[in-house]
């Protein structure tokens, strides 16, 4: 049974590993609850990820990772090999956008071509079983164990960029939320207040899911910065009006040239950061970076199912009879983002060239 609580002044871990499942917080279900499930099996992972209980670039990867492992743990030694590469193709077809969930998945993949010696109709000698049980697990750990510590390492190489008393704008929810650590723009705000600087952090609501006034305004509120909401429309508005000092997102997916896929709504901010002259800053792990794709047009947009838009809170929005159209993701030109922010440098334009490992 799932563990509930109405409350926790500080933020528990989004990601953890028992020993027997993976353990997540629901978080379709914040801010009113805070509950945990432990998901035992690589359909109830796929699930959380479609669903969004567990949802951000850096954590689906650590969850799918985890979820390979969990394919292995209890079957038979002859279909080890099987039944990863099913919870693989599982996994992977969950959600398009977020390039860690494939960078994971190969990683995982790997791991098992390399620890289960192939025999007849790919089938595995138990020596060979065992050896790739544990080499999925350990990667899947490591996954996560790297993830949390290039989080730290995000935020140390950004925290640079803000300034004692700067107000940071943030879309959606790239905070601990996201990832296995600390996040990644929001790590950026945590390792300034923890050197002392004084932030104060306006969150975009983020529709249709509300990630930045459910998720987002959630992590802070529990660590004691200072957070106000407001509807996404707004955010055009405070800049007019002197009160964001930056803009400061997650990433997705990063092309080669530095155009970036990240949650609906983060274009139009970049557009309306220019024209006021703010800077836009994109902090994410290096491995969101996808060299194989030459620019932002090659980036795939999920789209998402209407009843996001249609409902919410089971009262209906839309009238029958009109259409609705739910992309979940948009991609800001290079030429708008003022500092790429990962765990290695604080990469600034141009792009092109620099952003190869």
């Amino acid at each position: 049974m799932p563990e509930t609580r109405k409350r926790n002044p500080v933020a528990p871990r989004t990601v953890e590993w028992t020993g027997e499942a993976v353990r997540i917080i629901d978080q379709t279900l914040l801010p009113e609850e805070l509950r945990f499930l432990e998901l035992r099996a690589p359909g109830e992972v796929a699930e959380a990820i479609g669903k969004l209980r567990i949802r951000g670039a850096p954590a689906i990867g650590v969850v799918a990772a985890l979820g390979v492992a969990l394919a292995v743990r209890d079957c038979p030694d002859s279909l080890v090999r099987e039944r990863a590469h099913a919870a693989i193709r599982l996994l992977g077809a969950t959600r398009p956008t977020a390039v860690n969930l494939s960078w994971a998945l190969e990683r995982m993949r790997k791991v098992l071509d390399s620890a289960a010696g192939a025999g007849s109709g790919g089938r595995v000698a138990a020596s060979s079983a065992v050896l790739a049980r544990e080499a999925l697990l350990g990667e899947a750990l490591s996954i996560m164990d790297e993830d949390r510590e290039l989080c730290r390492r995000i935020g140390e190489n950004g925290e640079s960029l803000l300034k004692d008393g700067d107000t940071v704008l943030t879309h959606c929810n790239a905070g601990a939320l996201a990832t296995a650590g600390m996040g990644t723009a929001l790590a950026v705000v945590y390792v300034a207040v923890e050197n002392g600087k004084r932030i104060r952090v306006i969150a975009d609501e983020t529709r249709p899911l509300l990630q930045g006034a459910r998720l987002t305004a959630w992590e802070l509120v529990s660590r004691d910065i200072d957070v106000t909401v407001i509807c996404d429309s707004a955010a055009a508005w405070l800049m007019k009006q002197g009160r964001v000092n930056c803009v400061l997102v997650g990433a997705d997916r990063v092309a080669a040239n530095g155009d970036m896929a990240n949650k609906i709504g983060s274009y139009s901010l970049a557009i309306a950061a220019r024209e006021h002259g703010i800077p836009f800053y994109a902090a994410c792990p290096y491995s969101t970076i996808d060299q194989s794709l030459r620019d932002g047009t090659c980036i795939p947009i999920e789209v998402r199912g209407e009843d996001e838009v249609r409902s919410f809170a089971g009262r209906q929005n839309v009238p029958d009879g009109a259409g609705v159209e739910n992309p979940a993701f948009d991609i800001v030109p290079n030429s708008h983002v003022s500092a790429i922010i990962t765990e290695k440098a604080v990469i600034t334009p141009p792009y092109e060239g620099r952003l190869a490992g």
